[in-house]
């Protein structure tokens, strides 16, 4: 119980809704999202990805809240806490963990990125640029090593500075404040690209659904396409959104706060696409460019239009903010860990995992340049591509399913605490019919994103 009462906890309820969407929030939703809609036919893709944000997404990440406030722990104790006696479940919380680390070995990296475009973009160094100078600006980003460490440290630096200062004044103030500013440079963005001219052909392509397009790209790719981004988008099944059910009070029902952030989560990914599809068209450009549209293709369009350079710099500073809500929050979880589990301070545990992950963190830079003869995936491919790959195939949805086993079966914490806990509260309530879904179905689903995952990395 001693725990229990020293224990921080978040100051406001808006600020645990931020705070979680921000973990939820990413590069998934700003960059990932946007192109994959482009490649798998645009706004029947939508639709179904909104449909299993409700039907997988919604529910293992009210598991993972209701798993965190139960124990009051973070992930790496919180198993230990409600498993059943003789059980290991708390290997798990260890190896969630774990996830957060290798998640941060690469993603500080691309954050890195992000800093080092909105820095060119205010600055005027992109300004004039045609798309092959661009992507020469990018190629040469990538190939030194000196110029991809300083912005990599600069993201774990950040990162660690704000949970350093502490749970209220630091990482929720800091993470609430970018948050809100990120939604004010969205819906400017939205403003500013819905009113190009020619913008109304990328709003049909992204809001009308096409049946013949669909059928052309193939329904059962189109479907597992929006299954796995629905999936990985929330930043779920490594305890993000545990750490977060730890620090709030009984107060509301946890369905209902799941579903906010979930829907903050989408608004995001949707006003991203309202941005980047009507530039698209205006400029014809193809909405499919895959991970260069936003290093590559997006520079060089703002290069062509009046006020480019605000806007780019408005863009890249919402990219900031939406990549630093991430790192901020797993560094959190992380911090979290060595706090619970091991007694350290905060500011101990920040300062010594600053360190940890710029450590941790050199192989994804090196990869593109002195190490870059090491290619693990084939002719190609980096170390960054290699982490993404065991993470995103491995770690994240067999996460998800130890979180459903624990939450659905006896052998776990069981039905019965988990409903409980996740109705505690006012609010919209777990109905018992959904045990039937949680207990049998859904584990088949995040089973089909595994098995799938591994027969494109050996089958293409």
């Amino acid at each position: 119980m001693a725990k229990e009462a020293t224990r921080e906890m978040l100051k406001s309820r808006l600020g645990f809704l931020l705070l979680a969407a921000g973990c939820a929030v990413g590069l998934g939703n700003v960059w990932r999202f946007p192109f994959i809609t482009g490649q798998y036919g645009g706004a029947s893709f939508v639709m179904i990805y909104l449909l299993f944000l409700l039907i997988l997404g919604l529910p293992v990440m009210i598991m993972e809240l209701s798993v965190g406030r139960a124990s009051n722990q973070n992930i790496g104790k919180a198993f230990e806490t409600l498993q059943p006696k003789g059980t290991k479940w708390n290997i798990f919380g260890h190896v969630g963990i774990a996830g957060n680390y290798l998640l941060m070995m690469f993603y500080t990296t691309v954050t890195g990125w992000i800093l080092a475009y909105l820095y060119s973009t205010m600055t005027g160094q992109l300004s004039g640029m045609n798309s092959f100078e661009t992507g020469q600006f990018f190629e040469a980003m990538l190939i030194d090593p000196l110029s991809m460490s300083f912005w990599m440290i600069l993201s774990v630096i950040l990162g660690f500075a704000v949970t350093s200062i502490g749970l209220q004044k630091g990482v929720e103030k800091v993470s609430k404040s970018m948050m809100i500013s990120l939604l004010f440079l969205l819906f400017a963005l939205v403003l500013k690209a819905i009113t190009l001219e020619g913008a109304i052909e990328g709003l049909k392509f992204f809001l009308l659904p096409d049946i013949d397009r669909f059928m052309e790209t193939g329904p059962a790719v189109v479907i597992l396409a929006a299954m796995g981004q629905a999936f990985f988008t929330l930043s779920l099944g490594m305890g993000g959104m545990a750490i977060f059910g730890s620090y709030i009070d009984k107060s509301r029902a946890l369905p209902g706060e799941a579903l906010r952030i979930v829907g903050i989560d989408v608004s995001v990914a949707m006003m991203s696409g309202l941005i980047i599809f009507p530039i698209c068209f205006a400029f014809s450009v193809s909405p499919d460019a895959g991970p260069g549209l936003l290093f590559v293709t997006l520079p060089n369009i703002f290069n062509q239009m009046a006020g480019g350079q605000f806007w780019g710099t408005l863009f890249f500073l919402f990219m900031s903010f939406a990549a630093l809500t991430t790192v901020i929050a797993a560094f959190e979880n992380i911090v979290s860990y060595w706090m619970d589990t091991w007694g350290w301070t905060r500011r101990k545990a920040s300062w010594f995992n600053t360190i940890a992950l710029i450590v941790l963190s050199m192989p994804t830079v090196l990869g593109f340049n002195l190490w870059s003869q090491f290619e693990p995936l084939g002719p190609g491919s980096t170390i960054l591509e290699l982490k993404d790959m065991f993470l995103s195939t491995t770690l994240i949805p067999l996460g998800a399913l130890v979180f459903v086993l624990f939450t659905s079966t006896r052998y776990g914490w069981g039905w019965k605490s988990f409903r409980k806990e996740a109705n505690t509260g006012d609010g919209l309530k777990m109905a018992n019919w959904a045990r039937f879904y949680v207990s049998w179905i859904l584990p088949v689903i995040i089973l089909v994103i595994f098995v799938r995952g591994y027969w494109g990395l050996l089958f293409g």
